[in-house]
């Protein structure tokens, strides 16, 4: 399965053109929401809903629309991945953070499915060794979880870690990978 492909990766303050579209469907725990410009899929929202999306629109300057076919490809491949069809994305992302955080979310990319790292091994991977606790900052920016797999990292002692969305998501995502690969 094709890893997620970065496109276009800017910086925070980088202009952008073009509306964020907004769209949601239905997750195992509630509705997921999903933003996209036109430059590619730019965050889910687990648990922050609508506003979370929103807010980040407004920080862009963007303006925000309800636009589901915008974000048809990411409704799908989210849907298959949920449904055990999938276990990888291939979708355009619009990400924006510091070089820092773009290389641990490119490097999260690496991570296979149903296999976790630490955030020791991540900090080694983007060449800081000794960043680990940055790593776990940046994980926690992470503005396209699942797809951005930040679910699969781990403390170096095998404990959860944090996870923006809820550890008790992060547990499930986790096992239900873990279910899948075995089987």
């Amino acid at each position: 399965m094709a890893l997620t492909r970065p496109e276009k990766a800017t910086d925070e303050k980088a202009d952008m053109e073009g509306p964020m579209n907004i769209a949601s469907l239905p997750g195992p725990w509630g509705r997921i929401w999903l933003g996209t410009t036109p430059k590619g899929l730019c965050g889910v929202s687990l648990r922050g809903g609508r506003a979370m999306l929103e807010a980040k629109a407004r920080a862009w300057g963007l303006a925000v629309q309800d636009d589901p076919r915008a974000n048809q490809r990411a409704i799908e491949q989210l849907r298959e991945y949920f449904e055990g069809k999938r276990e990888g994305f291939d979708l355009a992302l619009d990400l924006r953070g510091t070089r820092f955080q773009l290389r641990v979310w490119r490097a999260l990319q690496a991570i296979p499915f149903g296999e976790t790292r630490s955030y020791k091994d991540i900090a080694f991977q983007v060449g800081h060794p000794t960043a680990f606790r940055a790593v776990g900052q940046a994980n926690g920016s992470n503005p396209i979880p699942i797809v951005i797999p930040c679910h699969r990292v781990l403390r170096s002692d095998g404990g959860l870690g944090g996870f923006s969305s809820g550890v008790d998501i992060k547990a499930r995502l986790l096992a239900m990978e873990a279910a899948r690969r075995k089987g």
